[in-house]
């Protein structure tokens, strides 16, 4: 997958806040999902990039000059040092997280209220050395309307380059009468 995959797999329009946002991160690997959030975001937003080992995140296209700030954090372990968040983005990574309701519920924590958790998942149930814990989509929902988030939106898909399938991303927001 590429840059241009990416941010087509991510583009929504409530993404685009039309503000400075803050964001995290979580299981950023080499950087591809940062950047297409980047490429989305306004100048002048911050995200925090962490992965389990220091990241090294590739030199992708930056178009809004969006702050990233590498780090290591084991987000399975460890809690997260910022709170506020404007959106939590997850790209394969939720799916190393076995006790998934805990884990949201913690993380959300360091959420603002109306902040959003953007998801990129395998649509699967078969589990396997590279997804250990997967969760397609309509149980992710249900996971995500139990911890409060009353929206949820599948954005995008597009098929798996791993065996048959899609990937797809999805936005879980909570709404507030």
């Amino acid at each position: 997958m590429d840059i241009r995959d990416a941010i087509a797999l991510i583009k929504h329009p409530p993404v685009i806040a039309g503000a400075q946002t803050v964001w995290a991160d979580l299981g950023c690997g080499s950087g591809l999902f940062t950047y297409a959030l980047a490429n989305l975001l306004e100048t002048g937003s911050t995200i925090y990039a962490w992965d389990k080992t220091f990241p090294s995140l590739s030199g992708q296209p930056n178009p809004q000059h969006v702050t990233i700030q590498p780090g290591q954090l084991d987000f399975l372990k460890d809690d997260l040092p910022v709170s506020g968040l404007d959106g939590i983005l997850m790209a394969n990574s939720l799916h190393y997280v076995s006790g998934k309701p805990a884990f949201i519920d913690k993380v959300s924590a360091h959420l603002q209220g109306d902040g959003v958790f953007l998801i990129v998942e395998y649509e699967t149930t078969k589990a396997n050395p590279w997804v250990p814990y997967p969760v397609p989509f309509h149980a992710l929902k249900a996971l995500f309307h139990k911890a409060g988030f009353r929206s949820a939106v599948k954005l995008n898909e597009r098929p798996s380059l791993y065996g048959s399938g899609h990937m797809y991303a999805a936005m879980f927001r909570r709404i507030f009468v």
